[in-house]
């Protein structure tokens, strides 16, 4: 059955200090929640009034019943989701200040090939969305992201967040990150992350590498982002001003309100103001997704 959008790679069982401002070594209880690039974008989608799946792997472990537990009870569609016998859920602590600490190698999802996701099920929605982490995950991972993103009849559109993350790439080259991004018909990157893993200095540099997608889009924090369409000029938006309480899983809430209006079909100012208005409340809740906004606020972002 083809949904709106089908979203490829891991999610893993968070935890972050229950007193806010401590640091790992001093926590001594943990709030538990969920976070994956991938199943952030699903979750808000759904909440959004779009038909969203999930495709992954996570143990055969109670972490892994609580990835699809949460992950479902969003609106998700997780049937696409294999259990994994013989591999862990992947695991990660953090604090609001961007200290990590990840247990994921050798996780169920890096599992992940194009022997176990084809493209009959990566390609049922009208929109794909993918991520740079998947590729960093394994060899397998990033063959199977090269392989989703082939340029083949019944190909939907393909979405890429660089989604660059040094610490998974200490023995890979994030080269591939660019490789993979001229394959994709819609990519986000953060201009932060062009600088940091392909030297490139601003907006307009990125468009010049990478010239293929149909639209680019270049997120600049909090000055805002600026969206490159066909051969047109740099369309910037600016960020919509909002209290902070934790960074993490704005990139995600951005993706997702960018796809949301594409999906509508609306004009380029609108998908990125569409992507800043959720980014703006993903960064005022705790946690990696915006799962804590009450019914009231995805009422005021369905709007």
């Amino acid at each position: 059955m083809t949904v709106d959008v089908v979203c490829v790679g891991e999610s893993m069982v968070t935890f972050v200090p229950s007193v806010p401002g401590q640091r790992l070594a001093e926590a001594a209880a943990f709030t538990r929640g969920t976070g994956g690039a991938e199943s952030n974008v699903a979750c808000a989608l759904a909440r959004l009034g779009h038909t969203a799946r999930w495709i992954s792997r996570v143990g055969a472990d109670p972490f892994g019943d609580h990835l699809l537990a949460e992950i479902a009870a969003a609106g998700v569609d997780v049937s696409g989701v294999c259990r994994d016998a013989d591999r862990p859920t992947g695991v990660y602590f953090r604090t609001g200040d961007g200290e990590v600490a990840y247990y994921r190698a050798g996780s169920a999802a890096a599992a992940l090939s194009p022997a176990v996701v084809g493209r009959e099920d990566a390609w049922a929605g009208r929109v794909l969305h993918l991520s740079g982490i998947t590729a960093a995950l394994s060899a397998g991972c990033a063959a199977l992201v090269h392989e989703l993103t082939a340029p083949a009849p019944g190909r939907p559109l393909i979405s890429f967040d660089v989604n660059y993350r040094p610490g998974l790439w200490r023995s890979g080259d994030p080269a591939l990150l660019a490789v993979l991004a001229r394959r994709c018909d819609l990519v986000l990157v953060g201009e932060d992350e062009a600088q940091a893993a392909w030297g490139l200095p601003d907006a307009d540099a990125v468009r010049e590498a990478l010239p293929e997608p149909a639209v680019l889009v270049v997120k600049q924090g909090a000055l805002g982002a600026t969206a490159y369409e066909g051969g047109g000029e740099g369309v910037f938006v600016p960020a919509a001003a909002a209290p902070v309480a934790d960074l993490v899983g704005a990139g995600d809430a951005f993706a997702a309100g960018f796809l949301s209006a594409t999906l509508r079909e609306q004009p380029l100012p609108d998908r990125l103001a569409r992507g800043h208005a959720l980014a703006a409340a993903a960064i005022g809740v705790r946690g990696d997704s915006l799962a804590a906004l009450g019914e009231e606020a995805w009422g005021r972002l369905r709007a």
